[in-house]
């Protein structure tokens, strides 16, 4: 027996080793088939002793004479095997299991797992899939077969980074996995097999080519500015996720060499609808659906989103028979495919005015004209039986699709054919754009009417720059009055004036030969308003709201 210290083994792997090693004398084992021969020894630090039968006596004897002799020699043992160094040593070792390769599909999977866990908007929640399912296509190692090309878009976006749809959330917080539809089961397979290390994204062509997927629709065709944008700070945010979890050192996309386009960030002037029109189109809406002009004259005179329209409640209002009322708006519920909520199976759901936290009032105040509209749509067409002024032929939420037909059919009618093919009220969201528009060119201090818009005074004074007029008269009234003096300073000194007779025709005659041939100023420069018929190129409109 010999008793020694715990220490380590000198090999380049951490072994628990020790010199404490106690050997017992053989052990005589009876068994049904005949006598087995039993060796022990034990080792400090293990548990339980370190045994093995023979079936003869005399190779029991010979393996206790070796681990004797292990034990004479100071040879340490392991802990963890019992067996003499030496003999562990020469075990053969499993081969290392390689670390397993994170891929950017894996990476990006986790990214919209973790977004989906944060409870975030529905629309968030597509536009986060949309994006991902735009980018990991140009970052796989080759092009897909022909047979499963089409099934890409389909099958990331409405799968993969469909995370209510791909999981179940369990009772201990983490997501597991569904089976997938058996239509894709071969693309999912393919992807999985040929999606790039997330590490090749520390090279610049790569992140480039992810980028200039992010910058074109499906059709080949540039997308718009801001969406641009917006997937590239998605994209980025991705980067991030990837950053955080140790699959990349840095985020690459801030050293890559690319200029994205310009982002949109103002309303067009030309979008916003003046009163007169504004009354033609609220009109022509009257003829075409009575039931929702009231819809889009909230819009116009209180600023308020279609979804905001679409969830004002009947106890949210004050409706005074004559001047002026209010609005405490409450929720919000745009228009988005239910999968992307958290309860796919139910009918939309409202949620929190948008940047607002949940709970949060917005008091807006109701121009007598929308007061009046109000109080006559709900003596006509009532409201749902939980309140709403506003619902569709099924009791629902007013249908984008609907109100946009709507919205169509009343500018071709209420508006000249040069109007319709302008960008003047292009959308129904230009006629929030109007009210806001108007107030602050009444001179409504910007923090009221962010306060009653819903956004902050910083977007609202970015985002309505060019729409708040006046500023440019008083403009081209200086600078007339500037060329005005400077003529006034280069006349000749004035001339004794001439003797004239009462007969009409010397004045005639005096008149027709003055020598002052200054053409009339414009009136551009004293009473010039801000057109919005003059014609001008049709340009495509973002499909956003500028975050308004």
């Amino acid at each position: 027996m010999n008793r020694d210290a715990v220490g380590t083994s000198p090999s380049n792997e951490e072994r628990r080793t020790t010199f404490d090693v106690r050997v017992w004398s053989l052990r005589e084992v009876p068994q049904k088939k005949g006598t087995s021969w039993q060796v022990r020894w034990q080792v400090a630090g293990r548990p339980s002793a370190n045994t093995r039968n023979f079936a003869s006596k005399f190779a029991a004897d010979s393996r206790r004479a070796e681990i004797l002799t292990s034990v004479r020699k100071g040879e340490a043992f392991d802990v963890e095997s019992g067996l003499p160094l030496s003999e562990w040593r020469a075990l053969p070792k499993p081969a290392p299991v390689p670390a397993q390769v994170r891929t950017w599909l894996t990476v990006a999977r986790e990214f919209a797992d973790a977004k989906w866990a944060e409870h975030q908007a529905p629309g968030t929640r597509r536009t986060i899939a949309t994006t991902l399912g735009i980018v990991t296509p140009a970052l796989f190692d080759e092009r897909p077969p022909a047979s499963l090309a089409d099934l890409v878009r389909e099958s990331l976006v409405g799968w993969v980074f469909l995370t209510g749809r791909r999981t179940t959330l369990g009772p201990d917080g983490r997501f597991v996995e569904n089976e997938p539809p058996a239509q894709w089961t071969n693309v999912l397979a393919w992807m999985e097999a040929h999606s790039r290390p997330v590490a090749d994204l520390a090279n610049a062509d790569i992140v480039r080519a992810a980028l200039r997927a992010l910058s074109h629709r499906q059709d080949g065709k540039q997308a718009a500015p801001n969406t641009i944008s917006s997937r590239r700070m998605y994209f980025s945010q991705a980067l991030s996720f990837a950053v955080t979890r140790g699959d990349l050192e840095t985020n690459p996309l801030p050293s890559v060499q690319w200029t994205p386009p310009r982002k949109i960030v103002v309303v067009d002037r030309r979008a916003v609808v003046d009163y007169r029109r504004a009354q033609r189109l609220l009109a022509a809406v009257a003829e075409i659906r009575p039931d929702l002009e009231a819809w889009f004259a909230c819009i116009y005179y209180a600023a308020t989103r279609p979804g905001e329209t679409n969830e004002l409640n009947i106890n949210q209002l004050v409706l005074p028979k004559t001047g002026w009322g209010e609005a405490a708006l409450e929720r919000n519920n745009p228009e988005i495919s239910p999968r992307w909520s958290d309860e796919p199976d139910k009918p939309r759901q409202a949620r929190q005015l948008k940047h607002r936290e949940k709970g949060e009032v917005r008091p807006v105040p109701l121009h007598p004209n929308l007061v009046a509209l109000l109080r006559r749509h709900i003596e006509e067409f009532g409201t749902t039986p939980d309140g709403r002024i506003f619902r569709s032929t099924t009791g629902g939420p007013v249908r984008m699709s609907t109100y946009l037909t709507i919205w169509r059919r009343a500018r071709q009618q209420a508006l000249t054919p040069a109007e319709a093919a302008s960008p003047l009220a292009r959308r129904p969201y230009d006629l929030r754009h109007a009210a806001v528009s108007r107030w602050l060119n009444a001179g409504v201090p910007p923090t009221q009417v962010a306060e009653w818009a819903g956004h902050s005074v910083r977007v609202l004074l970015t985002v309505y720059a060019k729409c708040i007029v006046g500023e440019e008269q008083r403009a081209l009234r200086l600078i007339d009055a500037s060329f005005a003096a400077e003529q006034d300073d280069a006349e000749p000194p004035e001339t004794p004036a001439a003797t004239l007779s009462d007969d009409p025709a010397d004045h005639d005659r005096v008149h027709a030969e003055s020598t002052d041939t200054r053409p009339e100023l414009p009136l551009a420069g004293r009473d010039r308003t801000p057109s919005v018929t003059d014609a001008a190129p049709v340009t495509e409109l973002p499909d956003d709201d500028f975050g308004l």
